[in-house]
Protein backbone atom coordinates (compact mmCIF):
# COMPACT_ATOMS: atom_id res chain seq x y z
CA UNK A 1 0.00 0.00 0.00
CA UNK A 2 1.36 3.47 -0.91
CA UNK A 3 2.09 6.05 1.78
CA UNK A 4 -0.68 8.32 0.39
CA UNK A 5 -3.24 5.49 0.50
CA UNK A 6 -2.25 4.60 4.05
CA UNK A 7 -2.66 8.24 5.15
CA UNK A 8 -6.11 8.42 3.54
CA UNK A 9 -7.20 5.15 5.19
CA UNK A 10 -5.99 6.43 8.55
CA UNK A 11 -8.03 9.61 8.17
CA UNK A 12 -11.14 7.65 7.21
CA UNK A 13 -10.75 5.43 10.27
CA UNK A 14 -10.44 8.50 12.50
CA UNK A 15 -13.66 9.96 11.08
CA UNK A 16 -15.47 6.62 11.38
CA UNK A 17 -14.41 6.25 15.00
CA UNK A 18 -16.03 9.60 15.79
CA UNK A 19 -12.84 11.51 16.56
CA UNK A 20 -13.31 15.27 16.58
CA UNK A 21 -11.54 17.53 14.13
CA UNK A 22 -9.77 20.33 15.98
CA UNK A 23 -11.54 23.61 15.30
CA UNK A 24 -9.05 26.08 16.78
CA UNK A 25 -7.88 28.59 14.18
CA UNK A 26 -4.29 29.01 13.05
CA UNK A 27 -2.24 30.45 15.89
CA UNK A 28 -2.25 34.24 16.21
CA UNK A 29 1.40 35.29 16.46
CA UNK A 30 1.72 38.56 18.36
CA UNK A 31 4.75 40.78 18.34
CA UNK A 32 6.81 40.74 21.55
CA UNK A 33 5.13 43.07 24.05
CA UNK A 34 1.69 43.00 22.38
CA UNK A 35 0.21 41.43 25.51
CA UNK A 36 0.80 44.57 27.54
CA UNK A 37 -2.53 46.09 28.72
CA UNK A 38 -3.67 48.93 26.50
CA UNK A 39 -5.26 52.17 27.76
CA UNK A 40 -8.66 53.05 26.27
CA UNK A 41 -10.33 56.44 26.67
CA UNK A 42 -13.84 56.00 28.05
CA UNK A 43 -16.80 58.36 27.59
CA UNK A 44 -19.77 57.02 29.62
CA UNK A 45 -22.04 59.64 28.03
CA UNK A 46 -25.63 60.61 28.79
CA UNK A 47 -28.77 58.77 29.84
CA UNK A 48 -28.17 55.02 29.78
CA UNK A 49 -24.61 55.50 28.57
CA UNK A 50 -23.04 54.94 32.01
CA UNK A 51 -25.12 51.77 32.40
CA UNK A 52 -23.93 50.14 29.17
CA UNK A 53 -20.31 51.30 29.42
CA UNK A 54 -20.21 49.89 32.94
CA UNK A 55 -21.48 46.62 31.49
CA UNK A 56 -18.49 46.54 29.14
CA UNK A 57 -16.10 47.29 32.00
CA UNK A 58 -17.49 44.41 34.05
CA UNK A 59 -17.17 41.92 31.19
CA UNK A 60 -13.65 43.09 30.34
CA UNK A 61 -12.63 42.62 33.97
CA UNK A 62 -14.20 39.15 34.09
CA UNK A 63 -12.27 38.14 30.95
CA UNK A 64 -9.04 39.67 32.28
CA UNK A 65 -8.87 41.48 28.95
CA UNK A 66 -5.61 43.40 28.41
CA UNK A 67 -7.23 46.84 28.47
CA UNK A 68 -7.86 49.48 31.10
CA UNK A 69 -10.03 52.59 30.88
CA UNK A 70 -9.36 56.31 31.29
CA UNK A 71 -12.85 57.84 31.92
CA UNK A 72 -13.90 61.38 31.02
CA UNK A 73 -17.17 63.01 31.99
CA UNK A 74 -18.75 64.33 28.81
CA UNK A 75 -22.36 65.43 28.26
CA UNK A 76 -24.12 66.43 25.07
CA UNK A 77 -25.20 69.82 26.42
CA UNK A 78 -21.60 70.95 26.96
CA UNK A 79 -20.52 73.81 24.72
CA UNK A 80 -17.23 72.13 23.88
CA UNK A 81 -15.27 68.96 24.47
CA UNK A 82 -13.74 68.90 27.98
CA UNK A 83 -10.08 69.65 28.45
CA UNK A 84 -7.81 66.66 28.14
CA UNK A 85 -10.25 64.43 26.24
CA UNK A 86 -8.75 64.82 22.78
CA UNK A 87 -5.24 64.51 24.20
CA UNK A 88 -6.23 61.21 25.86
CA UNK A 89 -7.72 59.78 22.65
CA UNK A 90 -4.73 60.90 20.60
CA UNK A 91 -2.42 59.23 23.10
CA UNK A 92 -4.40 56.00 23.39
CA UNK A 93 -5.56 55.90 19.73
CA UNK A 94 -8.80 54.18 20.85
CA UNK A 95 -11.96 55.33 22.63
CA UNK A 96 -15.16 53.61 23.79
CA UNK A 97 -18.20 55.85 24.25
CA UNK A 98 -21.81 55.74 25.34
CA UNK A 99 -24.42 57.89 23.65
CA UNK A 100 -24.32 61.68 23.88
CA UNK A 101 -27.51 63.70 23.58
CA UNK A 102 -27.53 66.11 20.66
CA UNK A 103 -29.52 69.32 21.29
CA UNK A 104 -32.08 70.05 18.57
CA UNK A 105 -31.80 73.57 17.16
CA UNK A 106 -30.61 76.50 19.21
CA UNK A 107 -27.25 76.77 17.51
CA UNK A 108 -25.57 74.26 19.86
CA UNK A 109 -23.22 72.01 17.91
CA UNK A 110 -23.19 68.23 18.33
CA UNK A 111 -20.27 66.95 20.40
CA UNK A 112 -20.59 63.64 18.55
CA UNK A 113 -19.89 65.44 15.27
CA UNK A 114 -17.19 67.63 16.84
CA UNK A 115 -15.37 64.56 18.11
CA UNK A 116 -15.39 62.93 14.68
CA UNK A 117 -14.21 66.11 12.98
CA UNK A 118 -11.42 66.84 15.49
CA UNK A 119 -10.07 63.29 15.13
CA UNK A 120 -10.86 63.03 11.41
CA UNK A 121 -12.90 59.86 11.95
CA UNK A 122 -14.12 59.94 8.37
CA UNK A 123 -15.60 56.43 8.21
CA UNK A 124 -18.59 55.26 10.26
CA UNK A 125 -19.25 51.52 10.19
CA UNK A 126 -22.41 49.72 11.35
CA UNK A 127 -22.77 45.95 11.08
CA UNK A 128 -26.44 44.86 10.86
CA UNK A 129 -26.93 41.11 11.02
CA UNK A 130 -29.29 38.42 12.26
CA UNK A 131 -28.49 36.99 15.68
CA UNK A 132 -29.45 33.31 16.11
CA UNK A 133 -32.44 33.03 18.43
CA UNK A 134 -33.59 36.62 17.92
CA UNK A 135 -36.72 36.76 15.79
CA UNK A 136 -36.80 39.19 12.87
CA UNK A 137 -38.85 39.64 9.72
CA UNK A 138 -35.97 38.60 7.44
CA UNK A 139 -33.26 35.94 7.47
CA UNK A 140 -29.73 35.94 6.02
CA UNK A 141 -29.22 39.63 6.78
CA UNK A 142 -25.57 40.60 7.13
CA UNK A 143 -25.11 44.18 5.98
CA UNK A 144 -22.23 46.55 6.66
CA UNK A 145 -23.13 50.22 6.20
CA UNK A 146 -20.10 52.47 5.71
CA UNK A 147 -20.88 56.16 5.61
CA UNK A 148 -18.82 59.31 5.27
CA UNK A 149 -18.61 60.79 8.74
CA UNK A 150 -17.22 64.31 8.50
CA UNK A 151 -18.46 65.89 5.28
CA UNK A 152 -21.83 66.41 3.60
CA UNK A 153 -24.68 67.72 5.73
CA UNK A 154 -22.93 66.73 8.96
CA UNK A 155 -20.07 69.13 8.25
CA UNK A 156 -22.45 71.87 9.42
CA UNK A 157 -21.55 74.11 6.49
CA UNK A 158 -24.76 76.12 6.41
CA UNK A 159 -25.58 79.79 6.67
CA UNK A 160 -28.50 82.18 6.29
CA UNK A 161 -28.07 84.06 3.02
CA UNK A 162 -30.93 86.47 3.73
CA UNK A 163 -33.62 86.25 6.40
CA UNK A 164 -35.69 83.13 5.71
CA UNK A 165 -33.20 81.62 3.21
CA UNK A 166 -30.72 79.04 4.52
CA UNK A 167 -28.04 77.52 2.30
CA UNK A 168 -26.30 74.20 3.09
CA UNK A 169 -23.11 73.10 1.36
CA UNK A 170 -22.50 69.48 0.48
CA UNK A 171 -19.37 67.84 -0.89
CA UNK A 172 -17.97 64.34 -1.11
CA UNK A 173 -14.70 62.51 -0.66
CA UNK A 174 -12.96 59.71 -2.52
CA UNK A 175 -11.47 58.25 0.62
CA UNK A 176 -14.77 56.80 1.90
CA UNK A 177 -15.08 54.82 -1.35
CA UNK A 178 -11.53 53.54 -0.91
CA UNK A 179 -12.25 52.52 2.67
CA UNK A 180 -15.43 50.66 1.70
CA UNK A 181 -13.69 48.60 -0.98
CA UNK A 182 -10.68 47.98 1.24
CA UNK A 183 -12.99 46.79 4.01
CA UNK A 184 -14.83 44.47 1.61
CA UNK A 185 -11.54 43.06 0.31
CA UNK A 186 -10.02 42.43 3.75
CA UNK A 187 -13.23 40.91 5.16
CA UNK A 188 -14.01 38.63 2.19
CA UNK A 189 -17.13 40.56 1.27
CA UNK A 190 -18.45 40.08 -2.25
CA UNK A 191 -20.30 43.27 -3.21
CA UNK A 192 -20.27 47.03 -2.59
CA UNK A 193 -23.40 49.09 -3.23
CA UNK A 194 -23.18 52.90 -3.51
CA UNK A 195 -26.26 54.70 -2.18
CA UNK A 196 -26.99 58.09 -3.74
CA UNK A 197 -29.49 60.67 -4.97
CA UNK A 198 -27.59 61.66 -8.12
CA UNK A 199 -30.82 61.79 -10.11
CA UNK A 200 -31.57 65.05 -8.26
CA UNK A 201 -28.24 66.22 -6.82
CA UNK A 202 -26.38 65.60 -10.04
CA UNK A 203 -23.15 67.40 -9.13
CA UNK A 204 -22.64 66.53 -5.45
CA UNK A 205 -23.87 62.94 -5.52
CA UNK A 206 -22.62 62.62 -9.08
CA UNK A 207 -19.10 63.27 -7.80
CA UNK A 208 -19.64 60.67 -5.08
CA UNK A 209 -20.59 58.08 -7.71
CA UNK A 210 -17.63 58.98 -9.90
CA UNK A 211 -15.32 58.35 -6.95
CA UNK A 212 -16.92 54.98 -6.24
CA UNK A 213 -16.74 53.97 -9.90
CA UNK A 214 -13.04 54.81 -10.15
CA UNK A 215 -12.17 52.90 -6.98
CA UNK A 216 -14.28 49.91 -8.06
CA UNK A 217 -12.04 49.44 -11.11
CA UNK A 218 -9.15 48.61 -8.76
CA UNK A 219 -11.11 45.75 -7.12
CA UNK A 220 -12.30 43.57 -10.02
CA UNK A 221 -13.07 40.64 -7.69
CA UNK A 222 -15.72 42.69 -5.84
CA UNK A 223 -19.07 43.29 -7.51
CA UNK A 224 -20.22 46.91 -7.62
CA UNK A 225 -23.64 48.45 -8.12
CA UNK A 226 -25.51 51.67 -7.38
CA UNK A 227 -28.95 52.42 -5.96
CA UNK A 228 -30.97 55.59 -5.38
CA UNK A 229 -31.54 56.15 -1.67
CA UNK A 230 -35.36 56.05 -1.72
CA UNK A 231 -35.37 52.81 -3.71
CA UNK A 232 -32.67 51.55 -1.35
CA UNK A 233 -34.96 51.98 1.67
CA UNK A 234 -37.75 50.12 -0.12
CA UNK A 235 -35.40 47.30 -1.12
CA UNK A 236 -34.05 47.08 2.43
CA UNK A 237 -37.46 46.34 3.91
CA UNK A 238 -38.38 43.99 1.03
CA UNK A 239 -35.17 42.02 0.33
CA UNK A 240 -32.35 43.05 2.68
CA UNK A 241 -30.40 39.87 1.97
CA UNK A 242 -29.38 41.31 -1.43
CA UNK A 243 -27.04 43.83 0.24
CA UNK A 244 -23.52 43.19 1.49
CA UNK A 245 -21.40 46.33 1.97
CA UNK A 246 -23.13 49.67 1.43
CA UNK A 247 -21.19 52.92 1.03
CA UNK A 248 -23.04 56.20 1.46
CA UNK A 249 -22.67 59.94 1.93
CA UNK A 250 -23.24 61.10 5.48
CA UNK A 251 -26.95 61.77 5.88
CA UNK A 252 -28.17 58.82 3.80
CA UNK A 253 -25.95 56.46 5.78
CA UNK A 254 -27.53 57.47 9.06
CA UNK A 255 -30.99 56.65 7.72
CA UNK A 256 -29.93 53.45 5.93
CA UNK A 257 -28.02 52.10 8.95
CA UNK A 258 -30.96 52.59 11.30
CA UNK A 259 -33.34 50.99 8.80
CA UNK A 260 -31.06 47.99 8.35
CA UNK A 261 -30.64 47.68 12.12
CA UNK A 262 -34.39 47.66 12.67
CA UNK A 263 -34.81 44.94 10.06
CA UNK A 264 -32.08 42.70 11.49
CA UNK A 265 -33.16 42.80 15.14
CA UNK A 266 -33.11 46.32 16.54
CA UNK A 267 -30.64 49.11 17.22
CA UNK A 268 -29.90 47.66 20.66
CA UNK A 269 -27.87 44.78 19.24
CA UNK A 270 -25.97 46.32 16.32
CA UNK A 271 -22.28 47.17 16.84
CA UNK A 272 -20.32 49.91 15.16
CA UNK A 273 -17.51 52.38 15.30
CA UNK A 274 -15.85 55.37 13.72
CA UNK A 275 -12.37 55.20 12.27
CA UNK A 276 -9.79 57.45 10.66
CA UNK A 277 -6.17 57.10 9.64
CA UNK A 278 -4.93 57.29 13.26
CA UNK A 279 -7.80 56.98 15.75
CA UNK A 280 -10.92 54.91 16.35
CA UNK A 281 -14.00 55.49 18.52
CA UNK A 282 -16.32 52.54 19.17
CA UNK A 283 -19.97 52.99 20.15
CA UNK A 284 -23.43 51.54 19.60
CA UNK A 285 -23.69 51.15 15.83
CA UNK A 286 -27.16 52.45 15.03
CA UNK A 287 -28.92 55.36 16.73
CA UNK A 288 -28.67 55.25 20.51
CA UNK A 289 -32.41 55.88 20.63
CA UNK A 290 -32.73 54.99 24.31
CA UNK A 291 -30.21 57.60 25.46
CA UNK A 292 -33.02 59.97 26.34
CA UNK A 293 -35.52 57.47 27.72
CA UNK A 294 -35.86 58.31 31.40
CA UNK A 295 -37.79 55.14 32.22
CA UNK A 296 -35.04 52.94 30.79
CA UNK A 297 -32.46 54.79 32.83
CA UNK A 298 -34.55 54.63 36.02
CA UNK A 299 -35.39 50.93 35.65
CA UNK A 300 -31.78 50.11 34.66
CA UNK A 301 -32.88 47.86 31.83
CA UNK A 302 -30.90 49.33 28.94
CA UNK A 303 -29.68 46.81 26.40
CA UNK A 304 -25.86 46.45 26.61
CA UNK A 305 -25.53 44.01 23.70
CA UNK A 306 -24.70 46.57 20.99
CA UNK A 307 -21.91 48.14 23.02
CA UNK A 308 -20.59 44.74 24.12
CA UNK A 309 -20.33 43.71 20.47
CA UNK A 310 -18.77 47.09 19.63
CA UNK A 311 -16.18 46.46 22.35
CA UNK A 312 -15.44 43.10 20.70
CA UNK A 313 -14.76 45.06 17.50
CA UNK A 314 -12.47 47.27 19.58
CA UNK A 315 -10.56 44.26 20.92
CA UNK A 316 -10.04 42.99 17.39
CA UNK A 317 -8.89 46.48 16.36
CA UNK A 318 -6.34 46.32 19.21
CA UNK A 319 -5.18 42.93 17.89
CA UNK A 320 -6.61 40.86 20.73
CA UNK A 321 -8.65 38.46 18.54
CA UNK A 322 -9.03 35.68 21.10
CA UNK A 323 -10.66 38.01 23.62
CA UNK A 324 -12.91 39.41 20.89
CA UNK A 325 -14.02 35.91 19.92
CA UNK A 326 -14.76 34.95 23.53
CA UNK A 327 -16.86 38.05 24.09
CA UNK A 328 -18.84 37.69 20.85
CA UNK A 329 -19.47 34.00 21.51
CA UNK A 330 -20.73 34.67 25.03
CA UNK A 331 -23.10 37.43 23.87
CA UNK A 332 -24.48 35.27 21.06
CA UNK A 333 -25.05 32.38 23.45
CA UNK A 334 -27.10 34.59 25.76
CA UNK A 335 -29.21 35.84 22.84
CA UNK A 336 -29.67 32.32 21.45
CA UNK A 337 -30.76 30.89 24.81
CA UNK A 338 -33.40 33.60 25.10
CA UNK A 339 -33.66 33.47 28.89
CA UNK A 340 -32.14 36.86 29.55
CA UNK A 341 -33.29 39.76 27.39
CA UNK A 342 -34.05 43.41 27.99
CA UNK A 343 -37.42 44.98 27.25
CA UNK A 344 -36.52 46.08 23.71
CA UNK A 345 -35.93 42.42 22.81
CA UNK A 346 -39.19 41.22 24.33
CA UNK A 347 -37.88 40.31 27.80
CA UNK A 348 -37.87 41.89 31.25
CA UNK A 349 -34.22 41.53 32.28
CA UNK A 350 -32.15 44.36 33.70
CA UNK A 351 -28.84 45.47 32.27
CA UNK A 352 -27.02 43.80 35.15
CA UNK A 353 -28.80 40.49 34.59
CA UNK A 354 -27.67 40.49 30.96
CA UNK A 355 -24.11 41.27 32.07
CA UNK A 356 -24.17 38.42 34.58
CA UNK A 357 -25.45 36.03 31.90
CA UNK A 358 -22.70 37.06 29.46
CA UNK A 359 -20.03 36.59 32.14
CA UNK A 360 -21.45 33.15 32.98
CA UNK A 361 -21.13 32.16 29.30
CA UNK A 362 -17.52 33.22 28.88
CA UNK A 363 -15.25 30.33 27.95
Amino acid sequence: MSRQSFSLLKNLRSIASGSKIQTRSVTYMPRPGDGKPRPVTLIPGDGVGPLVTNAVQQVMEAMHAPVYFEPFEVHGDMKSLPEGLLESIKKNKVCLKGGLKTPVGGGVSSLNVNLRKELDLFASLVNCFNLPGLASRHENVDIVVIRENTEGEYAGLEHEVVPGVVESLKFCSERIAKYAFEYAYLNNRKKVTAVHKANIMKLADGLFLESCQEVAKKYPSIAYNEIIVDNCCMQLVARPEQFDVMVTPNLYGNLVANTAAGIAGGTGVMPGGNVGAEYAVFEQGASAGNVGKDTTEEQKNANPVALLLSSAMMLRHLQFPSFADRLETAVKRVIAEGNCRTEDLGGNSTTQEVVDAVIANLD
